[in-house]
């Protein structure tokens, strides 16, 4: 008798991919297909696209139906499609995502899915700063040397002791990504520190795994802008869990303003808590 494996539903962010997508896709949705023994779903999570991206991927979903969309008309971020996808956690077991670049491979995603189900642990993340890990192609020095500050920052701001934060493959089980999700309100590129603190503050467990990763050419990071953003929305995370964020509300509309004047996505506001009745 054939085991089955948990379902897996796989996100990709999206923002006006249309050159580099198509072959990202096939590779997941073939690879997926010949070598996972469960239930396998990818949406593609669109965001702002002003190009073909859709186009694409409607042409490449008829081929493979395991592949969807979602397709939302503001630019919301790498983060907002991501919180935006997570909303279907319940249609699956686990719950990843990686870039929408191909710089991880479906073979090193696929690692990251074996692990989770090895150990117990909520999240499996992968990490290019390990001894372990293999990259085919690195960033450039002022890349690296800009990944590296920010992660002092991080690493001094939140004390995760996680080597690299960043890397764009992360995999998780759904009761973690329903457990944490009302807590994610970065739409940006540093989303994924609001991610993994969440889980922390959750009682999560994380793993963080060799990968495999290929930089890729025609980053949407923007050295400049991107790390100003990111900054910003580190520091907001902090004081979001101090008791000093009540007292800076005032301030809202001028931190909407930075954002926006940074063509960023601003923070979404948080939920109204459900009164509960008696």
């Amino acid at each position: 008798m054939t085991q089955t494996a948990p379902s897996l539903l796989l996100l990709i962010p999206a923002y006006n991919e249309e050159a580099r997508i198509e072959p990202v896709l096939r590779e997941y949705a073939g690879y997926f297909r010949q070598y996972y023994r469960g239930r396998f779903e990818l949406v593609v999570v669109l965001n702002g696209c002003v190009d073909d991206t859709l186009g694409v991927v409607k042409r490449v979903s008829a081929e493979f139906p395991e592949i969807t969309w979602q397709d939302h008309p503001a630019r919301i971020g790498k983060g907002g499609a991501l919180i935006e996808g997570f909303k279907l956690a319940p249609l699956a077991d686990l719950i990843g995502y990686v870039d929408a670049d191909g710089a991880t491979s479906p073979a090193a995603f696929h690692d990251l899915v074996r692990r989770l189900l090895i150990v117990e642990v909520d999240c499996v993340i992968g990490s290019r700063w390990m001894p372990e890990s293999v990259l085919h192609q690195e960033q450039t020095g002022r890349r690296q040397f800009a990944s590296r500050i920010f992660h002092a920052i991080v690493q001094g701001l939140f004390w995760m002791n996680i080597r690299d934060t960043q890397c764009g493959a992360k995999i998780m089980r759904r009761r973690a990504v329903e457990k944490i999700h009302a807590s994610l309100r970065i739409a940006d590129m540093a989303f994924d520190i609001n991610l993994l603190y969440a889980l922390k503050r959750a009682g999560c467990r994380i793993l963080e795994f060799p990968t495999e990763w290929t930089d890729k050419m025609g980053s949407k990071v923007v050295l400049g802008k991107t790390s100003l953003t990111m900054l910003l929305s580190v520091l907001r995370l902090r004081l979001v869990y101090s008791p000093l964020y009540q007292l800076l509300k005032p301030l809202r509309p001028i931190e909407t303003w930075i954002y926006i004047k940074l063509k960023a996505p601003p923070p979404l506001p948080a939920e109204p808590k459900r009164r509960v009745a008696r």
